[in-house]
């Protein structure tokens, strides 16, 4: 499925779920089912998650200061000639890579930054700092389409949220949303590979992304989610 239907989707059914369960809907929680709903798309360079994240104005700063970069190496007498030749043109050349690619070395220069400044949020900025490695090198819907990759995301937001006075919402609230991406994309074409490395794949075939079949289906979905929304949230005392 694309972006937005998973945003609108996953986010939705988990909020009108967990209402309908009792739990307190507070914005921490709205906060983490819609970032849980695009998160295992992580590992996809176009993906609405770091497309947002990630901009075309940040790729284009960064383009830039690769040009930069090279034209300090040049002058800056770091190498002899043609070895400062060869450093400029090596560091110029990065900055002519297709957006994905960007988007992958922007994730990692993200990731070195959080390992050698974020001292002060450890072990999260170690945990995150992984994240956009892992995420930056495996290819889409990979281990982030796992349950694995759900089981450690709903572990970590439970632990982060200990002693927080939220009822538990917040681990549930992104726990249910990640899964519930999983089983969106476990309904198209290419399904997905739940437990590695067993071979088995949930993949039941009901659409394709892209296709007028697939809008349709994805469609008929945010349909029922928004009716299941005014219904929990509108209709019910």
């Amino acid at each position: 499925m694309m972006g937005k239907s998973h945003l609108v989707i996953s986010t939705g059914v988990t909020l009108s779920v967990m209402n309908l369960l009792g739990y307190e809907i507070t914005i921490p929680a709205v906060a983490v089912a819609a970032v849980s709903a695009l998160l295992p798309d992580i590992d996809e360079p176009n993906s609405l998650l770091v497309r947002k994240a990630v901009p075309e104005s940040l790729l284009r700063l960064l383009q830039v200061t690769l040009i930069g970069a090279a034209v300090y190496l040049y002058f800056a007498g770091i190498a002899a000639p043609p070895w400062n030749i060869a450093l400029a043109l090596l560091v110029g050349s990065v900055s002519f890579l297709p957006g994905r690619r960007l988007r992958h070395l922007f994730m990692l220069l993200i990731a070195l930054a959080l390992f050698a400044f974020a001292d002060d949020y450890d072990p999260w900025n170690y945990i995150a700092a992984c994240l956009l490695v892992v995420s930056s090198v495996v290819p889409h819907r990979g281990i982030t389409h796992t349950l694995y990759a759900a089981a450690g995301w709903g572990a970590l937001l439970y632990f982060a949220s200990l002693g927080m006075n939220d009822g538990g919402s917040l681990w549930i609230a992104g726990g249910m949303s990640y899964l519930l991406h999983l089983l969106a994309d476990s309904l198209t074409q290419r399904g997905i590979t739940p437990l590695p490395p067993l071979p088995f794949k949930l993949r039941l075939k009901l659409m394709s992304t892209g296709t007028k079949k697939g809008s349709k289906v994805e469609h008929l979905c945010m349909v029922l989610t928004l009716a299941l929304a005014v219904y929990v949230f509108v209709l019910t005392p």
